[in-house]
Parts: structure tokens; sequence; C-alpha cells
């Protein structure tokens, strides 16, 4: 497990574009952590590290956002999905079979249907407000 502090905003987006910079094709990125910690900064970040120029926001009440001209991100939020019958309804398998990168932030809600090779992605606050603690399992390179 790799741990991260970041002491911003700004840090944290810098840190997911160095993780983005590196993820491959049908990577599974599953986010923890409470409301505000930091999930969609770090998304945006990964965003940036991928190459893609679009303006990344939460996708709470769309459920999924997709990004790039052949959806090479996938950005879902699952606070909402309680079933099976919810999940298959945002398009999450297949945008998985796809081979987009899909980003999944409330992934607890959602995980025994995450893959095996799934990243998890855990932040919390840090020392401060606007200080985070970000841990990465699951990566098979340095960030």
């Amino acid at each position: 497990m790799q741990v991260f502090n970041t002491e911003n905003y700004n840090q944290t987006v810098a840190l997911g574009e160095r993780f983005g910079s590196k993820l491959k094709k049908g990577a599974v990125i599953a986010f923890f952590g409470g409301l505000g910690m930091g999930k969609t900064a770090f998304v945006t970040g990964i965003a940036k590290g991928m190459g893609l120029d679009c303006e990344v926001s939460s996708p709470t009440f769309a459920i999924v956002n997709v990004y790039g001209k052949n959806s090479e991100l996938c950005h879902f939020d699952m606070y909402r999905v309680t079933s099976w019958e919810d999940l298959y309804s945002t398009g999450f398998f297949e945008y998985m079979d796809m081979g987009s990168v899909l980003c999944v932030e409330w992934s607890e809600n959602i995980e025994n249907a995450l893959p095996d090779n799934a990243v998890k992605v855990y932040i919390e606050k840090g020392n401060n407000d606007s200080s985070r603690v970000i841990k990465i399992d699951g990566c098979d390179f340095q960030i």
C-alpha cells in the first residue's frame, strides 16, 4: 500500500495526475472516503494524467460522467446504487467491457461487483480541513 499526504486541493489533483499518467486501459479505481474528502479532485487529476481535456464534475446526480471521445474515462457515483438492478442500469459493466478506465466513488456500495484487480483508493482527512491522507492499494506501479 502506498500512502501520500496532500495539503490542499491542488496537491490532490497533482497526485491524481501522476497516478492517471500510468493507468492502463480498462483499469478500475475504487474510491472510499466520506463526503468532501477529495475523490472528485483526485479524478480531476486522473483525467489530466490521461491527457483528457475536460471539466471533471461530481457525478452525484448523473450517476456517471463520461470523458473523452471514446469514453476513455467513466466517473461513477454509486452512492444511490443499492441493488444489482441499479448497478446494471448505470452501464458499469458495459463501460468495463469497452476497456474504459472506471473511477468509482462510493465503491463500498458495489464492493461485490468490483473486479479482483481493482485499485482501491482510500481518502481521509489529514491534520487540517484541507489536508488529506491518501492510501492506494493494489497498484502495480510506483506513483
